[in-house]
């Protein structure tokens, strides 16, 4: 009989057994394994390689997505069926207040926080992309949730939506401007405004004023839904009286005082407005013209800086080279610092005065016109440098 195996012997075989099942069983004599057992080792040996460049590229294509998301998040988006914009014209009621000087990105954030449109995108690119682009005027306007850009754009250019109109008039504008922007922000009929502002007496303006020019104060105003554009224009001629009143200027006076005030408006810095109006009276004492190319452009109907040699020529009551004294009436609507300086001129001799930077509104003022000379052509030099303010 063969004896029993021994334990180092039962141990062997076990590991024996364990390695023939792994493939790795030795030949014959239990030396070189076998050729299977090779094949599988190496086959073993290449996964992990290949797991490694999976992972790599696993890396590299959910970077490349993250990147894409962060930079264009609402493209990606769109790619799996995601929409960035709301469809139909919107559910409820809320109330959004474009304020003046807001731009059309500025609107586009407010429409989203207020829940009007899904995303910034989706108005904004629609605006930029509406040719023309659409006017945002100020105001507040009753729109819906949930509006497709579309609709809110629709919206916000129906003055029946405004609950309230903004408008913004600044210091310097001529009547015509400001009945445009009246019209633009309200929804007005513009021809309607200028038939108003034609019978400027009507508004309380006086008789003797060639029109309503410099009678309308340039301010903010907000006007309530059916305010009528008589009723706008009155509250500006209303708001100029208290401007004068507040300033100490008599009615007598009223007319003469805005005429100074809008030439100031015109060619003052807002620094240096009591010495250009200590200038134009220093000339009219001295029975010198004015010679202000703001009345020349004005009167001429032009929009230059720079008045042109035939607008100089320009027969009409405003043209100060042409013209004693101070113009037929005022060219703009001057503001309170204005209508203080026309009537606290600061003391001084000065005879002339050039803006040398158009930029920067620097100006300078001489007393003879040898050195008023020298300062027109360092203007001169100025413009040289910046062709397109002769345009």
């Amino acid at each position: 009989m063969a004896p029993s195996p021994g334990p180092q012997q039962a141990r062997a075989s076990a590991a024996d057994e364990f390695e023939r099942l792994l493939g790795g069983g030795g030949g014959d004599d239990g030396g070189e394994p076998s050729r299977h057992g090779r094949e599988r080792r190496k086959r073993r040996g290449i996964w992990p390689w290949v797991l490694g460049v999976l992972l790599v590229l696993l890396v590299a294509v959910g970077g490349a997505g993250w990147f894409a998301y962060q930079t264009y998040p609402e493209q990606v988006k769109s790619l799996f069926g995601w929409s960035n914009d709301y469809t139909g014209s919107g559910e409820g009621t809320v109330e959004v207040e474009v304020r003046p000087g807001d731009t059309g990105g500025d609107v586009a954030d407010l429409l989203v926080a207020k829940g009007v449109t899904k995303t910034r995108s989706a108005f904004y690119d629609l605006l930029v992309n509406t040719s023309p682009e659409p006017s945002l005027n100020p105001g507040t306007w009753r729109l819906k949730e949930r509006m497709s850009a579309a609709s809110a754009l629709a919206a916000l250019q129906d003055p029946k939506n405004l609950v309230q109109s903004i408008v913004a008039i600044p210091e310097g504008s001529t009547s015509s401007q400001i009945l445009a922007i009246t019209a633009r922000s309200t929804g007005q009929d513009l021809a309607e405004l200028k038939k108003i502002a034609k019978d400027h007496s009507s508004l309380g303006v006086p008789k003797s004023a060639p029109n309503i020019e410099g009678w309308l104060f340039p301010a903010t105003y907000t006007f309530q839904p059916g305010t009528t554009g008589r009723e706008m224009l009155q509250q500006m001629v209303d708001r100029m009286k208290q401007a004068l009143d507040e300033a100490g200027v008599p009615a007598a006076k009223r007319e003469r005082v805005l005429t100074l005030a809008g030439l100031v408006q015109k060619e003052g810095n807002g620094e240096d407005d009591a010495k250009v109006a200590r200038v134009f009276l220093n000339r009219i004492a001295q029975g010198m013209r004015l010679q202000s190319d703001a009345t020349v452009s004005y009167g001429a109907g032009g929009t230059t800086v720079v008045p042109t040699a035939k607008e100089k020529a320009d027969k009409n009551p405003y043209n100060t080279y042409l013209r004693d004294g101070l113009p037929a009436g005022p060219i703009s609507s001057p503001g309170d610092a204005a209508i203080k300086a026309a009537i606290a001129p600061e003391k001084g001799k000065w005879l002339y005065f050039v803006t040398v930077n158009l930029q920067t509104g620097e100006t300078k003022f001489a007393n003879t016109y040898a050195e008023h000379q020298r300062n027109a052509d360092q203007f001169l030099r100025w413009l040289d440098a910046h062709p397109s303010y002769k345009k």
